[in-house]
């Protein structure tokens, strides 16, 4: 039997790599006969561009940048010298894991640094860049990372808004006269693992704002940010920001950065199997089996999981899907995806101590599927 582990990463656990490793040992311990193909996943989200940077051998530039509030710290991307290509993670400056150990405050959050990291992409004459957007701790709608890169947003004063996004309610016009004009000739790819639009109540604010840390009230105060910068930036640019799907990605960063800039947002986890070259690992392939942290409606939205499903479905091959939290019922639309879904946990606990469990779990899990395979034998 060959069999493709291809698991995406657990947040706040485990990698991509890691997780493929657990499963593999606990195919290995349970003796079923079988040959297995690690091919660790990314959708867009955590862990991306490091992978995308160990496929195309990319040496790490580190730099100083401010993290979503302001603080310094420092960060890295991917650097391909031959082609000019920086591989960058928004995370990895602007992410919400920067800020496990603050309290959450995503009215003055932004994407600041992940513009530093562009700027020094630009710097080093960057002629494509691949930019992972998930993960972030923002909702800025790019505010941040285009101010860094020139953009100034001013009010009807015509004074420039400091605290972003805070501040775009108060948004009068967008003034791109000093916007960095390398950017025009550097191609800028949008990896996004969800397909949300940028506003309305499957948008930008009232879906991922609560998870960076935003009430009722602030929901409301950044929803309304954002519809303010989707109205100034038709009037002044022509660009309807909430007509694009995808838009809503990283607190409404893909939508900013194609309103701004020559960037092309596309479904991250079928553009990084096409780097990968997945659809040919899958050749002679008996059983794929994938893997997340939690199954839900948002895995069909634009997931690890389910572009490596569906790349399976097409080759006839089944799939087993691993996973910490899994629904009680699982609809018909993750039916048609996953053939059997099964949840690693192994008692009631805490998601504290679930994540701390979780590569325990994961073996395990692995171990006894792969008993229960070598019954067929």
């Amino acid at each position: 039997m060959r069999i493709v582990i291809a698991p995406n990463a657990f947040k706040g656990s485990l990698t991509a790599g890691v997780a493929a490793h657990c499963i593999a040992k606990g195919l290995k311990k349970s003796k079923l006969s079988c040959t297995l193909q690690l091919i660790p996943i990314a959708d867009g989200g955590d862990g991306t561009a490091r992978l995308i940077s160990k496929k195309l051998s990319a040496t790490s530039v580190n730099i100083l940048v401010h993290d979503p509030l302001g603080k310094k710290i420092e960060a890295s991307y991917g650097w391909v010298s031959k082609s000019k290509t920086a591989i960058i993670e928004l995370a990895d400056a602007s992410g919400l894991r920067l800020l496990n150990h603050v309290k959450l405050n995503p009215l003055k959050s932004n994407t600041r640094g992940t513009g530093e990291l562009i700027k020094s992409a630009l710097n080093k004459s960057s002629k494509k860049i691949l930019l992972g957007i998930g993960g972030s701790a923002t909702v800025d709608g790019a505010t941040g990372l285009l101010n860094e890169l020139g953009v100034k947003f001013l009010d009807n004063h015509g004074n420039e808004i400091k605290e972003l996004p805070k501040g775009l309610s108060a948004l009068s016009h967008v003034d791109v006269s000093s916007l960095d004009r390398r950017l025009k000739d550097c191609e800028i790819i949008l990896l996004c693992d969800v397909n949300n639009k940028l506003l309305g109540q499957n948008g930008a604010a009232a879906i991922f704002g609560p998870q960076k840390g935003a009430d009722e009230k602030e929901v409301a105060l950044l929803e309304r940010g954002l519809d303010q910068l989707n109205k100034i930036v038709k009037k002044d640019l022509g660009v309807e920001m909430d007509s694009l799907r995808y838009g809503g990605s990283a607190g409404g960063v893909a939508a900013g950065m194609a309103a701004f800039t020559n960037a092309i947002i596309v479904n991250g986890i079928s553009y990084y199997l096409d780097i990968v070259g997945f659809e040919k690992e899958l050749k002679n392939t008996d059983l794929l089996i994938t893997a997340e942290g939690k199954l839900d409606t948002q895995t069909l939205a634009g997931k690890g999981p389910y572009g490596v499903a569906k790349k399976a479905l097409q080759h006839q091959i089944p799939v087993i899907l691993l996973a910490g939290q899994v629904p009680a019922t699982a609809g018909k639309d993750l039916r048609r995806y996953f053939n059997v879904i099964l949840p690693i946990g192994s008692a009631p606990v805490s998601i504290e101590e679930a994540i701390k469990n979780t590569a325990a779990d994961l073996e395990r899990t692995a171990m006894e599927l792969g008993k229960l395979l070598a019954l067929k034998k």
